[in-house]
């Protein structure tokens, strides 16, 4: 596997320097760099061309600067990167730390909701083939695939921040919108399940009323505005989380699993308790990464206390039930600084940019706003790889569910969650790792349609001011930025080929 690694990143590395030649010879005759001033009419015009031309060094020849800027790459390796200055005299190796922080923060959560919401929808939808539920998840897949981005971009724009921000205003639903919303979530919740006739309306008939109690009830309560959810609301979401992971993983016949998932929930809970005041009134990014590190090493210890002969199983499920209890407890401290959020933003949902300017928000409201800002992309992003995820996902699932040695496995009497995890899941997974592989390649590129509606500025307008002003040094910090992504990944990818599949590694 060493040697193998080995040969990877020599051959990349030749690719990546073959790759970089050819880009930098592409931009630099793309177009003249001293055009907008060639058109100018200012008095200073030759001065202003001699001193760009001073600064790009359009007089060496090219592989002169190809060289130079090849030698600053290799500086990187010595802690002295050197990736020149953009047209304007500005710092491009600080320029793009910037424009890759940003990206990161517009793609990253998208694409995680995007595996894992695919991921699952995907294996049930192979599971429940030609189901309601199976066509009611493949028509909206491929809804939401053909939205051009632009266009569902703005109806987010529209719908989901500025209708909202008029609504949250008052933030009372009319009673015929509390029956329509309640109509449309029966009709999709038992076309979803499915089942017989009177089972679709029992279904339908239990939603109705839930939904419409819940609404009333929020209305009253002024929940939208003063939202609460608390420790119990805590403790709730986080139990059911933890039976579900050990119910996936390890089988709800497996009681010790269960029971320290439980157990994980519990101490979680009660840990909020102890350090809420300390999380509500001194919170920063270290506290926060400390008590969660905190928290998953509790949470595998309490797994591996309750193990017993399914150790690994039981500490795999509390280490996964400690992260859902981390997050639910950020949310709820969230939650609860809503109100005061929205008395300093009247507005909460923005429609462009990565940041309120002139924010005046504590820690908790400064978060919020920096969540509100990418809400937006992040649905837009994530619903549009949902749909490509579900349906690779799907596909290769049937695939290896009509294996013989997933019949073989349940012809030994197997139950249907270990054929499923252990054996098919498994399997299934070699395809949709290689396009997970090139996405996280792609988007640290920058999503540039979603940029440029949303106001990000990100890897995607990085590289195209860069085009646009003939400008190699921004254009080449990209490439090197997602050039050595894309290798990485591949490699990665390579690496999970061999764990998923031992055949592989020889």
């Amino acid at each position: 596997m060493l040697k193998f690694i080995l040969r990877r990143i020599g051959a990349s590395a030749l690719v990546l320097l073959g790759a970089s030649l050819l880009v930098y010879v592409l931009t630099i005759n793309s177009g003249d760099p001293l055009k907008d001033l060639r058109e100018s009419n200012v008095q200073n015009k030759q001065q202003l061309m001699d001193q760009r031309t001073a600064l790009m060094r359009l007089d060496d020849p090219w592989y002169e600067r190809y060289w130079d800027w090849l030698r600053g790459v290799g500086g990187c390796f010595t802690g002295n990167c050197d990736l020149g200055v953009t047209i304007n005299g500005v710092d491009v190796a600080t320029l793009t730390q910037q424009a890759a922080s940003s990206t990161l923060r517009l793609v990253t959560v998208a694409t995680l909701l995007a595996i894992v919401v695919g991921i699952a929808l995907g294996i049930l939808t192979a599971i429940r083939q030609y189901s309601g539920f199976d066509y009611s998840i493949t028509f909206t897949a491929f809804l939401f695939f053909s939205l051009p981005v632009f266009w569902a971009a703005t109806l987010l724009k529209e719908y989901a921040a500025i209708q909202y921000n008029n609504w949250i205003a008052v933030g009372q639903y009319a009673p015929w919108t509390i029956v329509i919303v309640a109509l449309l979530a029966a009709f999709l919740l038992q076309a979803v399940l499915g089942g017989t006739t009177k089972r679709r309306m029992i279904t339908a008939a239990t939603v109705f009323g839930f939904v419409t109690i819940m609404l009333f009830v929020f209305n009253a309560l002024d929940w939208w505005r003063n939202p609460m959810f608390g420790i119990g609301g805590v403790l709730l979401v986080s139990a059911a989380a933890g039976v579900l992971v050990a119910a996936l993983v390890a089988g709800l016949r497996n009681r010790r699993a269960l029971y320290a998932a439980l157990t994980t929930a519990v101490v979680g809970v009660a840990a909020y308790w102890f350090t809420a005041p300390l999380l509500v009134n001194q919170p920063s990014w270290l506290l926060l990464a400390g008590l969660f590190v905190v928290a998953v090493g509790v949470s595998v210890a309490i797994g591996a206390a309750w193990g017993g002969y399914a150790r690994k199983q039981s500490m795999l499920v509390t280490g996964i039930t400690g992260v859902i209890t981390s997050i639910v407890v950020v949310a709820d401290i969230l939650i609860a600084h809503w109100a005061s959020f929205m008395s300093i933003k009247s507005r909460p949902i923005s429609t462009i940019g990565s940041q309120t300017p002139n924010f005046t928000g504590e820690f908790w409201e400064r978060l919020l706003d920096m969540g509100t800002q990418i809400l937006l992309p992040t649905i837009l992003l994530t619903l549009v790889s949902v749909a490509s995820y579900s349906r690779y996902t799907r596909s290769s699932m049937l695939e290896t569910l009509n294996q013989d040695y997933v019949r073989t496995a349940r012809s030994k009497g197997l139950s249907e969650r270990e054929v499923i995890v252990k054996h098919a899941f498994r399997n299934a997974l070699i395809p949709i790792t290689t396009i997970i592989a090139f996405d996280f390649a792609g988007i640290i590129g920058g999503a540039i349609i979603t940029e440029q509606v949303f106001g990000w500025k990100g890897m995607g307008a990085l590289f195209q001011d860069g085009l646009n002003a003939v400008d190699p040094a921004p254009v080449m910090a990209f490439f090197l930025v997602t050039g050595v992504a894309a290798v990485v990944m591949n490699l990665l990818a390579d690496i999970t080929y061999a764990a998923l599949d031992p055949r592989i590694r020889r």
